[in-house]
């Protein structure tokens, strides 16, 4: 057999392999976080400390949530991620962790109660998805964006029903929020009611009143 050939047989093969690994992946997360109800997903970033203003806020804000009811789903690593899991355990709703293996950053926190670990981003992002009825977002990097967008994309092409998108910290976001209404709706590449999908607060107690206003406990 060619040398070339071989090596594109190879290739097929690891890719119908891979399959099983990511059917495994899902199927792993559709058993656990089965009951999962509500939820809240947490996002932001992996760099924060204990003692930073965005973990403190973080962990408020998980713990009032927990407090009225909603679990919290985070990465379930550390930084935001931990800050979230945190203020869940404290305020006695499940903590869930869905961490991602990283070669850097990422290493599971030990305020998760249950616990998912992936090996492949997309399967992640769609138990983020799939089991919240509310994103937020804290400020963070690229991987805080690119899920914050994945929402909007899912919400604004009718993929999945509408649901609170809130970004926390007026000051972080506002610059991004003025490129997407001068830039993106000033080019008509997005319609005026987009810029309803997304709500910027400050406030602990306002991002649980806006969640609780759609997600009924």
């Amino acid at each position: 057999m060619p040398e070339k050939q071989y090596l594109i047989d190879a290739i097929t093969v690891n890719d119908s392999w891979r399959l099983f690994k990511i059917l495994a992946e899902f199927v792993d997360g559709f058993e656990t976080l089965g009951d999962l109800y509500p939820a809240v997903t947490i996002f932001g970033s992996a760099r924060v400390k204990p003692g930073d203003e965005i973990y403190e806020k973080t962990c408020e804000i998980a713990k009032k949530l927990a407090q009225h009811g909603y679990n919290i789903i985070t990465g379930g690593g550390p930084g935001v991620m931990e800050a979230g899991n945190k203020g869940a355990k404290e305020g006695g709703a499940k903590s869930v962790g869905l961490n991602i293996e990283l070669p850097l950053e990422q290493s599971p926190n030990h305020y998760s109660t249950l616990k998912i670990d992936f090996k492949y981003f997309f399967v992640r992002k769609v138990m983020f998805v799939k089991y919240a009825q509310a994103y937020v977002g804290m400020p963070g990097g690229f991987g805080t964006m690119d899920e914050i967008f994945e929402a909007l994309t899912l919400i604004q092409t009718k993929r999945i029903k509408p649901f609170p998108v809130i970004l926390v910290g007026r000051q972080y976001w506002m610059g991004l929020q003025e490129w997407i209404r001068n830039t993106l709706l000033g080019s008509k590449y997005i319609s005026p009611e987009d810029l309803d999908f997304v709500t910027l607060l400050d406030d602990p107690d306002e991002v649980v009143h806006t969640i609780k206003k759609y997600v009924i406990v």
